[in-house]
């Protein structure tokens, strides 16, 4: 008995399939998320109302390159990384609102 042994493309045309599927379904798309945050987070000036990953509310007081200090409530204000920001106020408020007429 003869059995025929696969090629070498047929063996490895599925990982190649996989890797293209990874590439478009979830590296492209995650790369693309963090240009868009690189690009709010450069848009961001004083007086900005934005939340925080850690779910910290608060109007932006000052920024540097890295850090923003954040006023939380009247007086109290308290510095994160520039990277921690994750969204504006209105952003996040509008996204739940949608959410919730759906």
């Amino acid at each position: 008995m003869n059995s025929a042994q696969p090629s070498t493309l047929e063996l490895f045309l599925p990982f190649g399939i996989m890797l293209v599927i990874f590439y478009f379904f979830i590296i492209r798309p995650q790369g693309r998320k963090l240009k868009d945050h690189d690009r709010f987070l450069q848009g961001l000036k004083r007086g900005d109302a934005v939340i925080t990953s850690s779910g910290l509310l608060g109007i932006i007081d000052g920024m540097t390159d890295a850090v923003v200090t954040l006023e939380i409530a009247n007086g109290i204000k308290v510095k994160f990384l520039k990277k921690q920001i994750a969204g504006s106020q209105s952003q996040i408020t509008s996204e739940k609102s949608s959410e919730k007429k759906s």
